[in-house]
């Protein structure tokens, strides 16, 4: 079998925090949603079974905790320095795709949610 692509995944975790360009955001804070997908070669704990060769999701969960504790006034700043950590902490992540939602966010009429998507890959010299 030739593994063309793999990445790991996690869906809606969400988190309450403190980002927004209104004050009254970062004082009171809000509910947001993180979506991460996370591209790496899986091929070695497929074979294996073994969570020595595997990217922990808990790990991933991890590092999204601790940016999203950080304030920010915009989500993409939010979202930059979450795809940002990962790929610092993680040197077998070659891209992060990342949705950051902020559950009903104040602008005068009621939504499910608004944010921003990123996709970002490790920088290379040889691109």
């Amino acid at each position: 079998m030739k593994l063309k692509s793999s990445s790991i995944f996690i869906n809606d975790l969400r988190l309450y925090a403190r980002h927004g360009v209104m004050e009254q955001e970062q004082r009171v804070g809000a509910w947001f949603l993180v979506c991460v997908r996370v591209h790496y070669n899986i091929y070695r704990a497929m074979e294996s079974d073994s969570i020595r060769h595997a990217l922990s999701y808990a790990d991933v969960v991890e590092v999204v905790r601790e940016e999203m504790n950080q304030p920010s006034r915009l989500l993409e700043h939010a979202a930059g320095r979450i795809a940002n950590a990962i790929l610092d902490r993680f040197p077998q992540a070659m891209s992060v795709d990342l949705k950051l939602t902020k559950e009903n966010p104040p602008m005068g009429v009621d939504c499910a949610g608004a944010g921003v998507e990123i996709r970002c890959k490790r920088k290379d010299d040889n691109v």
